[in-house]
């Protein structure tokens, strides 16, 4: 493909994504969430971590409501809600996206491999897939949970990332598939072009775009997922925080002070469906069939 070809193809594609209106507000959700975890130190109007011990709470035995110094109130510790939204923002996000980042590479190589080569290493790849897939995912994060000491972060996103590729990886694969059979590959074969020229020159460039659609999505759910696990206890270590780890400290007070639990789920909800509208969009601007 010629390189005028892909700068019109280009242009078409962004054509299409400005003329959806559900991408657009999705691109304004994402960049407006991940502008906020950004600036999360500047904004923050208290260390999220640091709990004020003599406000810690009212006369009614419940943490204190919104007022100046909390913008969203207090946790049961006396901590700012709004500090800890922020700086769990980051965390979520952070998770997330390297947790995307690192599945991306994982499946994306396997499925090429597997579609490409095909015989011998397509049945080895894809039965270890099914080998994967058998593992009980909340078993393994709550084994590796038990067996690090200390585990941080960094453990959750390898989890996420070594566990969650399997599916893209068999979508990748599937595409693969699909281009190999196609003219300007076999000809570029005949032509003597390495394994590795024709992988990285043809193979890669034609399945990107569904290895962005995908990704885009996948970030949304390892949001959730992370979320997930933090509320049970296997994700973040506290005191960090994260939108999961807030949930779970809202859960004795969901009735009594019920915007603890409202503000991170309204902030997991903006994000997951930011991400997904995103996804759509670029699904259909990308496709080549539009």
């Amino acid at each position: 493909m010629s390189t005028s070809s892909q700068a019109t193809n280009s242009s078409r594609a962004w054509l299409r994504f400005k003329r959806n209106r559900g991408a657009l507000v999705g691109l304004v959700l994402v960049c407006v969430v991940a502008l906020l975890a950004l600036l999360a130190p500047a904004l923050a109007p208290h260390p999220p971590d640091v709990p004020y011990k003599s406000r810690t709470l009212t006369s009614r035995g419940v943490p204190i409501g919104p007022e100046r110094a909390f913008p969203l109130g207090a946790d049961s510790l006396g901590r700012c809600e709004l500090s800890r939204l922020l700086y769990g923002g980051r965390v979520s996000l952070a998770v997330a996206l390297a947790s995307t980042l690192l599945l991306a590479i994982v499946g994306t190589g396997i499925g090429i491999a597997s579609g490409y080569f095909g015989g011998l290493t397509d049945t080895v790849l894809m039965r270890g897939v099914d080998v994967l897939l058998s593992f009980p995912f909340l078993l393994v994060c709550m084994a590796i949970n038990k067996t690090v000491a200390r585990p941080g972060i960094w453990v959750l996103f390898l989890v996420l990332g070594f566990l969650s590729w399997t599916g893209l990886a068999r979508q990748v694969r599937a595409r693969t598939m699909q281009v190999r059979s196609l003219e300007f590959v076999t000809a570029a074969r005949a032509l003597g072009a390495t394994h590795s020229r024709v992988i990285f020159r043809h193979i890669l460039p034609n399945v990107a775009s569904l290895v962005i659609v995908l990704c885009t999505t996948l970030v949304a759910e390892m949001i959730i997922v992370e979320s997930v696990l933090s509320y049970l206890g296997v994700g973040v270590v506290p005191p960090t925080s994260s939108w999961g780890s807030m949930l779970q400290e809202s859960d004795p007070y969901m009735r009594s002070v019920p915007r603890l639990l409202a503000i991170p789920a309204m902030a997991i909800t903006v994000t997951v469906v930011g991400f997904n509208l995103l996804g759509e969009g670029l699904r259909d601007a990308l496709d080549p069939k539009s």
